[in-house]
């Protein structure tokens, strides 16, 4: 199919409702039925069950669960870094935040502010940071870890459209990450603010943190904010922080000075959860 048919394909479809069935199905028991669902889906995307702590498709009860599957014990070992990768995917972009705005694709900027959701206090606090966008396909590990160690500021659910987040999307789509719904979690941590934002798409039937449980659905008309200043969340690097229901995307944004990212990092690249992201620039 042609792009430019494709892009108005997702203008017109129900994303919403489509996203709200596929959750649905995604937590069905079906039995025999979901597991030949799972087994088909795992050889078409080439899913590689030998790294799950449950290899066995049969074990899983539904979709979700399989989708969420943990990794066997030492498959995502950590390196020697101050920041590491925290999902398997592929990097979309990477690079500096230039007066507020944070590249998407060739012709296409959007704003940190609209990122996360107009706080204009928050956005300000990444001005000419730095920012990375990893892409997680249907095939990859969907757990989400933390790049370093942080204690958690304060959650942000940010409602929005549904589109896809695939290639042909993030060129065509102008502000995609910034108009999708999405989670926006902000640490701070002994170099300064971060936050990862988990932006949902169609069919992204669930977004989840491991402090909350699921954020979405429901999917509500307002913003809604959760403050932990008080409650003292904090993670290790490495640990385990939410999870996506099918495929999506993690952008990750740092503050100021500008990070030195890994010398073998460059857009398309596969990466791996856990290995070397980069380290803090010097001011």
């Amino acid at each position: 199919m042609p792009e430019s048919l494709s892009v108005l394909f997702q203008y017109l479809l129900p994303k919403r409702l489509l996203t709200h069935l596929a959750g649905k199905l995604a937590s069905w028991r079906g039995g025999a039925l979901t597991t030949a669902v799972i087994s088909a889906f795992a050889r078409r995307y080439g899913v590689d069950m030998s790294e799950a702590a449950e290899p066995d498709l049969r074990a899983y009860a539904c979709f979700n669960d399989f989708f969420t599957r943990a990794l066997h014990p030492g498959q995502r070992p950590l390196a020697d870094a101050d920041l590491v990768c925290p999902v398997d995917g592929a990097i979309s972009e990477f690079g500096a935040i230039a007066d507020g705005q944070i590249f998407q694709a060739k012709g296409h900027h959007y704003s940190t502010l609209a990122l996360v959701g107009g706080d204009t206090g928050l956005a300000a606090r990444f001005e000419n940071g730095s920012f990375a966008t990893l892409y997680l396909s249907p095939r990859d590990y969907h757990r989400i870890h933390m790049p370093c160690a942080g204690r958690l500021s304060r959650m942000i659910h940010v409602p929005g459209s549904l589109f896809s987040v695939d290639r042909t999307m993030t060129r065509r789509v102008p502000g995609l990450f910034a108009r999708n719904e999405r989670v926006v979690c902000v640490f701070e941590s002994a170099a300064g603010p971060f936050a990862l934002v988990l932006v949902g798409a169609a069919l992204v039937g669930s977004v989840a943190t491991v402090w909350h449980g699921v954020v979405t659905p429901p999917r509500h008309r307002r913003q809604s904010i959760w403050q932990y200043e008080e409650t003292g969340v904090e993670l290790a690097q490495g640990a385990e922080m939410g999870r996506f229901l099918l495929g999506s995307t993690v952008v990750a944004i740092f503050a100021r000075p500008a990070l030195r990212f890994a010398p073998e990092w460059m857009p398309g690249r596969p990466v791996r959860m856990g290995e070397a992201m980069g380290s803090p620039g010097t001011a």
